[in-house]
């Protein structure tokens, strides 16, 4: 144990220039590694470990930046020498990340591309451990102006049934939709459920002059395109 004390130092024992507080006012926060980031976020170390230790930890813990971020308070609190505060901190912290990828949807809803969708729902649906179905309601500016949630849990034609889908966007008179769910097992690819459901509701939108645009699913960070895939012809 003596040996172990005389070996270890703290931060505020490193170089200045290695510490990284001093090296994110120098170099900005671009510069610091993620261990190092987490490390200015819990503040302090313990008696035999760093701050940037704990943040080496936490990451061969939960592997990546961005399982970490899906992570709760209990496990944060699984390393030790994270506690409640600095666990409290970890979790306000990527809430506000999440919060913060959300936002430009809500100042630009214009759909040009997949990607200004999933730009946006790649983050709100990270996490979720359940298959969720939503129709985006556009106007024919190709605008955005509602998003309906139509079920949760694995697809199925009885859940997902054109009446469901189609209900709001008559209501709200919207010119066309956008079809999106989610894959919580992290392949983008459609089945052959999803592929029926889409060809049922492409058709059923012809009928009532509301074209689906594209039927987008996410997974991960990766996701796929109907339309981008040339499966709504």
């Amino acid at each position: 144990m003596d040996s172990e004390k005389s070996i270890f130092k703290s931060i505020k024992d490193w170089r200045s220039d290695e510490r990284p507080r001093e090296r994110l006012l120098r170099n900005g926060a671009s510069s610091l590694s993620d261990a190092e980031l987490i490390a200015i976020l819990i503040g302090n170390g313990t008696k035999n470990k760093s701050a940037v230790d704990l943040g080496r930890e936490l990451l061969e813990k939960y592997n990546t930046i961005t399982d970490l971020a899906k992570c709760d308070l209990i496990q944060f609190t699984k390393i030790s020498g994270i506690g409640p505060a600095k666990a409290i901190t970890l979790a306000a912290t990527f809430e506000l990340n999440k919060r913060l990828k959300s936002a430009p949807f809500d100042e630009l809803r214009v759909m040009r591309t997949p990607d200004d969708i999933t730009d946006y729902y790649i983050s709100k649906y990270r996490g979720i451990m359940q298959e969720q179905f939503r129709v985006l309601l556009l106007n024919s500016s190709n605008q955005i102006f509602k998003e309906v949630l139509i079920s949760t849990g694995s697809l199925n034609a009885s859940i997902v049934h054109p009446r469901e889908v189609f209900r709001e966007a008559i209501t709200n008179s919207s010119a066309s939709i956008v079809l999106l769910h989610n894959h919580p097992s992290g392949n983008p690819y459609p089945s052959k459920e999803d592929i029926a459901i889409t060809k049922q509701l492409k058709e059923s939108g012809k009928i009532i002059a509301i074209e689906v645009l594209d039927h987008i699913i996410v997974a991960g960070d990766k996701y796929f395109s109907f339309a981008k895939n040339g499966l709504l012809k």
